[in-house]
This record gives C-alpha cells, sequence and structure tokens, in this order.
C-alpha cells in the first residue's frame, strides 16, 4: 500500500515492485552543539540549545521546532495553508555549524494531501502526516541531476499515469522523488514496499514533481525545486523535513 498521491478521476497509479534497492545506510554521528562554558551541556541544556537554533525557522509550532534534530543542517520546512488545506510552501532552511543560526533559503509553491495534514496519518486518509522526519533515500524516473548526493534508484518503475483530482497530467510526477522516511525503510530505494509500522499507518510518503493538484500524501514541488534539493540536500549535514499546516 502506498501514498504517493491523490487518488485519479478514471485513472490510477502504478507502481511496481521490481525497483532494484539502492543501499546507502548512513551511520548516525551525533555531534554536540558549542557550549558557552568548558564543561558538557547537559541533556535539559542540549534541548534549550536546540529549540532556541530552531526558533529562527518561521511557521512551524513550538512542538516540531523541538523535534529538529540537534545535528541536523539542512531543513525542508512544509507549511500548509490550513488543516484541511492542499496548498503549502516549502523553504529550505541550512546552517553552517550545528551551534550556528538557521538561514533561509529557497522557497517554493507546494502540494500536500487533498484532505490537508494529520497527526494520526493512516492508509488512504487523503492527509499528510504532520512531523518532523529524515530525508536519506532519492530516485526516479529521470536520471539523476549532477551534484546529487543521496542514493539514487535511476528506475523505469517510477510510474503515475491518469489523472489528478483537477483533471491534471500525473505523467512527470515521479521523474524526481525524495523518500520521506516514515514509515519507511531507510537506505533502500524509495520503491521498496516494506512499512515497519504496518501497511494500515500508509508509507510511500515522497517529495516529488508538483503536476498541479494535491496528493495523497506526499509533498509536491516544481520540477526545477526538486533538482535544487536533489543538489544541494547532503546526508553528511542529516537533512529532514518538518512538515503541517502553518
Amino acid at each position: 500500500m502506498t501514498d504517493h498521491h491523490v487518488g485519479t478521476t478514471g485513472g490510477r497509479v502504478r507502481l511496481t515492485r521490481r525497483g532494484k534497492a539502492v543501499l546507502g545506510v548512513f551511520a548516525l554521528v551525533l555531534t554536540a552543539g558549542a557550549s558557552m562554558v568548558s564543561w558538557p551541556a547537559s541533556g535539559d541544556q542540549r534541548g534549550a540549545q536546540a529549540l532556541s537554533q530552531a526558533a529562527t525557522i518561521a511557521g512551524l509550532s513550538g512542538t516540531l521546532r523541538s523535534q529538529i534534530p540537534a545535528d541536523s543542517r539542512q531543513v525542508v520546512v512544509v507549511t500548509g495553508t490550513g488543516q484541511d488545506s492542499s496548498d503549502s510552501t516549502a523553504t529550505l532552511y541550512s546552517r553552517p555549524s550545528t551551534s550556528s543560526p538557521w538561514v533561509r533559503g529557497a522557497s517554493w509553491p507546494a502540494h500536500n494531501a487533498l484532505k490537508g495534514w494529520t497527526a494520526d496519518h493512516h492508509f488512504n486518509d487523503l492527509r499528510s502526516p504532520v512531523g518532523v522526519f529524515t530525508l536519506s533515500d532519492a530516485g526516479g524516473r529521470l536520471t539523476a541531476p549532477a551534484g546529487t548526493r543521496f542514493p539514487y534508484d535511476h528506475n523505469r518503475e517510477f510510474v503515475a499515469s491518469g489523472r489528478g483530482s483537477r483533471g491534471e497530467s500525473l505523467a512527470h510526477a515521479f521523474d524526481y522523488v525524495i523518500a520521506i522516511d516514515y514509515n519507511r525503510v531507510q537506505g533502500v530505494s524509495p520503491l521498496d514496499p516494506q512499512r515497519p509500522d504496518g501497511a494500515d499507518k500508509g508509507g510511500g510518503v515522497w517529495i516529488h514533481v508538483d503536476h498541479g493538484g494535491p496528493t495523497q500524501a506526499c509533498v509536491s514541488l516544481p520540477a526545477d525545486a526538486m533538482r535544487t534539493l536533489l543538489t544541494t540536500l547532503d546526508p553528511a549535514r542529516h537533512p529532514v523535513i518538518a512538515m503541517g499546516p502553518s
């Protein structure tokens, strides 16, 4: 069961399971934030530092801000226009070190799921999951843009057919894909069907190319934005996506 995009009007989405998995598990290296004193910060102090650093990111609730890992130096922030809206904005934030403030980068119009957002996502509820999720694997029907650092599965099994809820073509939606690590196994192709938390919790939640309408659970961006993300996001900087209603 996948949540790749919105149910179609007479069309369908086809994904097969023959895609070659691309292995690329990255070890998580925790980097302590810089301290103003000579002894290590306590757990509470480290949490406060991370929250203070994340507070410069606009449009996020305090809960989402606190979930951004202390070692992350790249965040794709997706903020919806409302709880039940499918319109959103994606903004890339970065910082040179874990003790530096966040710097706002490029921003793009985006879409999320047809019915908006939920903190308790289930398969086919037509809502995007709210939360902070790591980004670790990519793929697509087209070859990876030069400079892509994610493990990338170039595979013609990334297929979308039919039309979306607004009558738009879905033909190029999976030209580029970045897997959102929601109910999936890291280090494998976005096509991998494993669902660690069970099929009912959905899966196959991706960042992919926008087709001009709502998704089923994914986040969709213009093709040029997808190329920018693929050539900018770096696994060594522990990128995450923070997503939900503004």
